[in-house]
């Protein structure tokens, strides 16, 4: 029996440092944190580089695009066409022999994800860096093996893409409900003109810090599994709803209201259930103010309402 060849990332790609300062390419196309979205191979949007004014790098169709920005988060995407990156973005090209889209998926994986974690400096902001990822090792695998894999694990990508089309034409479905319930009620009745919109005539505005009172959470857990076991049982909530599962938790509580607070998703509402973990990305209601509310109202009206469109742009999105 052989053992099979391992290589490391280095061996797969290099590293291109190739700066652009702001406004020297005004009508490319830039892609920041925002534009990927965890665990897909492709980018879910993109912008202008006129509107950056901070220094980015350029990248050509085919690199690879990885986020060192807390890595956990898994973001990666095979760049279709040219453009500029956020410098949070290290920009990876595929060497001669490998397959860029094999490149993407190995960046993806699991062992991949776990490597780049153990390496991550800073408590507020962590990233990983090139020094340290480029040392992942891996089984060698032949360019036609690379091709092979990659062409299994693109069709699988792009089944989840069809899926994700079904499930946003069923959110499409629920927000026209939203739109209709929180406008008009239950019974259709007649509107008035209220400070934050048309509401049913009948309801009266409360003042939210007359109904709760927020807190944040906590810093998240070292040990994080990506599905609840034995040892990991408890969810833990960061800015985008459940990030994982530890072995601890600090609340317990039928039903927990919790509110993205920093990323791409901050004002993003979700509900907890039990004992379970908030983050310092979420905040959470600490102490309910009125015993005549209902928490799935509340957390449906504040899910319609947009939260993230009250965010500040900072180095990070952020919500308070």
């Amino acid at each position: 029996m052989t053992t099979q060849e391992t290589i490391r990332l280095t061996d797969l790609c290099d590293l291109i440092a190739d700066p652009v300062r702001p406004g020297t390419l005004p009508e490319t196309l830039y892609l920041g944190l925002e534009h990927l979205a965890s665990g897909r191979l492709v980018p879910i949007g993109g912008g202008l580089s006129s509107n950056v004014r901070s220094t980015t790098s350029a990248f050509q169709s085919g690199d690879v695009l990885y986020g060192k920005l807390r890595p956990y988060l898994d973001k990666a995407v095979l760049a279709e066409k040219a453009g500029v990156c956020t410098t949070e973005l290290l920009v990876l090209r595929a060497k001669e022999d490998v397959d860029p889209r094999f490149l993407a998926t190995v960046v993806h994986s699991p062992r991949f994800v776990e490597h780049t974690i153990a390496g991550t400096t800073g408590v507020q902001h962590p990233r990983t860096s090139w020094a340290h990822v480029r040392e992942f090792e891996m089984p060698a695998f032949t360019f036609d093996e690379q091709q092979r894999i990659a062409g299994i694990l693109w069709l699988v990508h792009e089944a989840i893409g069809l899926s994700e089309a079904l499930v946003e034409e069923g959110q499409a479905l629920k927000r026209a409900a939203m739109q209709t319930l929180f406008t008009r009620g239950v019974w259709g009745e007649t509107q008035k003109d209220t400070e934050i919109g048309k509401v049913p005539a009948s309801w009266v505005l409360t003042p939210c810090d007359q109904i709760f009172r927020l807190t944040s959470g906590k810093k998240r857990p070292s040990n994080l599994s990506d599905h609840p076991n034995d040892e990991t049982p408890f969810p833990v909530l960061g800015g985008n709803g459940v990030m994982g599962f530890a072995a601890e938790w600090y609340l317990d509580a039928p039903r927990t209201l919790v509110i993205g607070r920093v990323g791409e998703y901050c004002g993003a509402v979700h509900i907890a259930s039990g004992k379970a973990w908030v983050t310092d990305n979420a905040l959470y209601v600490q102490e309910w103010r009125n015993d005549s509310v209902d928490v799935t109202f509340v957390g449906a009206f504040l899910d319609y309402f947009d939260l993230n469109r009250f965010k500040r742009m900072a180095g990070q999105p952020l919500v308070t």
